[in-house]
């Protein structure tokens, strides 16, 4: 398992009603979520900076 630190970008306007909803949908597409937080709003666009997990496949060999 790796971390990583993400940022991202959601779009206000075009989002639903509930926005922590929708940045965990976006951030979830880049791995698992262990927090974020919402560090800018500019000209109706949220930038979400985030760490999150993914998974390594280990190759085992015989």
């Amino acid at each position: 398992m790796t971390t990583h630190f993400i940022t991202a970008e959601i779009d206000l306007e075009a989002s639903s009603a509930d926005l922590p909803a929708q940045i965990d949908e976006t951030l979830r597409q880049q791995g698992e979520p262990l927090r974020w937080a919402v560090t800018e709003v500019k000209d109706q666009k949220a930038t979400v900076e985030a760490v999150v997990t993914q998974s390594q496949s280990v190759a085992l060999s015989d």
